[in-house]
Formats: C-alpha cells, sequence, structure tokens
C-alpha cells in the first residue's frame, strides 16, 4: 500500500494517480469533518442553535441557544453558495469576504493548484451543495480549523471554517 501511494507521489506520477490522490484527500477530509461536526453536537450541542451570526469585521462566529448558551469562535469564510444557479464563489476572490477572513480558503486554492484539482483554482465553480461540503472539509483540514458550519441567507449558504469554541453559559 505505501508502495502504491509514494509511488503515486513520485515526480514521474501519472494525471489520473494524482486526481486519485487528490480524490482520497478530499474524502478523508469529509471524514474528519463528520468526525468533528459528531463531537461538536454531543459536547455543545451544534447542530441545535437557534440563532447564528457572523461578525466579519471582528472575525467571529456566534451561535445562541435556546437556554441562552452562547458558543463563539474565530471564523474563516471558505466561500458562498448560490442556491439558485448551483455555484460556488470561493473566498479568496469573494467581494464580499475581507481578506483576512480568507485564508483557509486561499490554502484550498493552493492545493488545489498544487494537486490539480479545477474546482479549487476556478473562482466560481458550478456545483452542488455536496460539492461545496467537500471544499469547506478541505478548507478545514488545511487550515487545522475545528469545524465548518453552513449558514443560510437567504438562497444563500456560507461555508465557514471555525476555530476553538468558547462557551458562555447562561446566566453567568
Amino acid at each position: 500500500m505505501f508502495k502504491k501511494i509514494f509511488s503515486a507521489l513520485s515526480p514521474g506520477n501519472s494525471s489520473e494517480s494524482k486526481s486519485q490522490l487528490a480524490a482520497q484527500f478530499i474524502e478523508q477530509s469529509r471524514e474528519g469533518l463528520a468526525q468533528q461536526t459528531a463531537a461538536h453536537s454531543a459536547t455543545w450541542h451544534f447542530g441545535s442553535e437557534e440563532n447564528w451570526s457572523a461578525d466579519l469585521d471582528a472575525g467571529i462566529i456566534q451561535f445562541d441557544f435556546k437556554d441562552g448558551t452562547q458558543a463563539s469562535a474565530a471564523m474563516q469564510v471558505v466561500g458562498t453558495y448560490n442556491e439558485l444557479d448551483g455555484t460556488f464563489l470561493w473566498g479568496w476572490d469573494h467581494p464580499s469576504i475581507p481578506e483576512p477572513l480568507s485564508k483557509h480558503a486561499q490554502l484550498a486554492q493552493q492545493w488545489g493548484e498544487e494537486n490539480e484539482v479545477e474546482e479549487f483554482k476556478s473562482r466560481k465553480v458550478e456545483c452542488s451543495e455536496d460539492e461545496a461540503w467537500s471544499f469547506a472539509a478541505v478548507a478545514n483540514r488545511l487550515g487545522k480549523a475545528n469545524g465548518v458550519y453552513r449558514g443560510s441567507s437567504d438562497t444563500t449558504l456560507v461555508f465557514m471554517t471555525f476555530g476553538e469554541i468558547q462557551l458562555v453559559a447562561a446566566n453567568s
């Protein structure tokens, strides 16, 4: 198995081997994100928040829960998915995203360039929402983030990575 992986990484490897390795990396990133999400759900009820907000000036995402508990973390914007036309606009060249909040998206772009994955190199990509989750999972892994949140704003889905969660219990 290791011989197969290392031979695929050698300078003379075929583009087919490179694309297989990229596909494996994406799948592993999705699996890692699923594990992170399950852990967050079990420990601080991620996914059952009543409201969420993102402060693009401060670079903070906040989750509000029914019992008054608040969770917050530093965030990065991977990109936005337009539900109307099925396109993903990367955060690394998004007119609404401040440059300091696009670092994880930039890491994904660099990975796409190094691994010849066109969807990671193109500013705007026609794709499914599931593929947008793959983009976010890769950015999450490369940025060593703590998870991904997909927030909804009308017909736009905002994919954000987040860092270490700070919890503030109700009445504290």
